[in-house]
């Protein structure tokens, strides 16, 4: 009996998905036939990838089979999610191997940066073949949405919102699942349609506008010149990026009120009054910094503030000047800011921003219930795109353990870059910030010369930092289990065996 594609297992569609997701970038070559000679590198890893894929569709065990109570479909959605991203990022680092354009390791480094849409580079774009740029920016077109995203877009099934809900996406826009998946790809698609033909009218070729609305809607960062934005040198181009970077951090529900004209429910979201909060504040502070300490007008440090203090915020990474002979005063609210991040629910990575302003809140509640009479009885909430939201334990609980976590993780991987990169604390701060947050900012440790030591943890890091860290943590376990189980089967059917022997 033959099986319908909404039957298989999900990892089986998954890894198709996959597999056209790389060889897509061959599609451009006949543009460029200079680049011709890499099609091979792109098809079979490619090809490779949707034949495993169907063989697992044809012979795999269906969704049905493998979900069978919550804890086993918690720590299973997990496990698939973890396992598609680690093969996501094998496929999408082949091409790069196999057309000898960086080591195995740098291949590796540049799929995660890709796809977890973090930006950071190992490759010298200033001589990479053009086919080799669009695929980096296609990863982190890709990437933003999800894998699972992607897949629901074309098919779903009953076990879908658990491996949605498992990726980062914790918000229903529309009544149903697949609705909802549409509703984010018709938008996805509209910017970048939009901002594409902006960038051309802003002086970009077709090629740069599209890799560039790409990366500036993923929130991703990567840009076809070696000085990124900075290189064009242009107000308007920077407006543009801006004002992308923005659409991308903001949380996909609240983006949806906004595109129907519900303006004032938009503004309402306490998410987004604290972004703009942060940027109003964060931006005059470091355009001064810039002023005094680099000896350039307001008005030129605000220009150069504004979009990179929105760059850092919204996790995409680009920039418009070097940070070498910045003040350490403007280094460190980028580094604030790279670590507070985007929206939950958009394609932004870092702590995100309602969970710093959940904690801002319950320290704010907190004092005010220490100085307030004992009998007085408040019931904080915060309002998200579907309404008021109350403020309770279990909210706090969550919001407290994932900060603590973040923290801790931030520190050691800080530690570890000042040994593998032989580097002072303020520069593997600002850099791993960059990985965790999966922003793409560099102070200059990241680039083609970095050690593989350094890359291995900064790639942890942007995993961590994309796949909201527990994701990582449930689906490492899960995975040990189930191969703890299997040789204890194994092992069982052995006594088993013996003892029928014996008898």
């Amino acid at each position: 009996m033959k099986r319908k594609l909404s039957d298989c297992s999900s990892i089986g569609k998954m890894m198709v998905l996959i597999g056209l997701m790389v060889a897509a970038p061959a599609a451009i070559l006949p543009f460029y036939p200079q680049d011709l000679p890499y099609l091979w590198a792109f098809l079979l890893p490619g090809g490779g990838s949707i034949l495993l894929g169907l063989l697992s569709c044809r012979f795999g065990h269906r969704d049905s089979e493998s979900f069978s109570s919550w804890h086993t479909t918690v720590s299973r959605s997990s496990l698939t999610v973890l396992f598609v991203w680690l093969w996501g990022v094998l496929i999408g680092a082949l091409p790069f191997v196999f057309g000898h354009q960086l080591t195995m390791v740098q291949a590796l480094f540049e799929a995660v940066s890709g796809w977890t849409t973090t930006g950071l580079s190992a490759m010298d774009v200033s001589i990479t073949p053009m086919v080799y740029l669009f695929h980096r920016s296609f990863m982190q077109y890709c990437g933003g949405l999800g894998f699972v995203m992607m897949m629901i877009v074309i098919i779903s099934n009953k076990h879908s919102m658990d491996l949605y809900s498992a990726e980062g996406h914790p918000d229903k826009l529309m009544p149903n699942l697949k609705k909802t998946s549409r509703a984010i790809f018709v938008i996805y698609n509209v910017c970048l349609v939009l901002g594409t033909i902006a960038y051309r009218i802003a002086g970009m070729t077709w090629f740069d506008g599209v890799c560039h609305a790409m990366c500036s809607l993923s929130t991703g960062g990567f840009s076809t010149k070696l000085a990124s934005i900075g290189a064009y040198n242009s107000l308007s181009i920077e407006i543009i990026t801006i004002v992308l970077m923005l659409i991308g951090t903001t949380n996909f529900a609240a983006l949806l009120l906004f595109a129907k004209g519900k303006f004032k429910s938009f503004f309402r979201v306490s998410e987004v009054r604290f972004m703009f909060g942060l940027l109003g504040v964060f931006i005059p502070i470091t355009a001064l910094s810039l002023a005094d300490g680099l000896g350039i007008s307001f008005l030129e440090g605000l220009r150069k503030a504004a979009f990179d203090v929105v760059s850092a915020l919204s996790t995409s990474g680009y920039s418009t000047m070097s940070y070498a002979e910045w003040p350490a005063l403007a280094i460190g609210v980028l580094i604030l800011m790279m670590f507070i991040g985007g929206g939950i629910g958009s394609t932004a990575g870092g702590l995100k921003i309602s969970r710093a302003y959940l904690m801002l809140r319950m320290a704010g509640t907190n004092i005010k219930r220490r100085l307030s009479p004992r009998n007085d009885v408040e019931a904080p909430y915060y309002v998200k795109a579907q309404g008021k939201t109350p403020i309770d334990k279990d909210l706090e609980d969550d919001t407290f353990g994932f900060f603590t976590t973040y923290l801790v993780i931030y520190i050691v991987g800080s530690l570890l870059i000042t040994v593998t990169a032989n580097c002072s604390l303020t520069e593997a701060m600002f850099d791993f910030a960059s990985s965790l947050g999966t922003v793409g900012l560099s102070i200059g440790i990241t680039g083609p010369m970095t050690n593989n030591a350094t890359l291995i943890v900064e790639m942890i890091g942007m995993l961590l930092g994309r796949l909201e860290i527990f994701i990582v943590f449930t689906g490492i376990v899960s995975g040990f289990k189930n191969i703890r189980s299997f040789f204890t089967k194994k092992q069982n059917a052995r006594k088993a065996r013996r003892l029928t022997a014996n008898l």
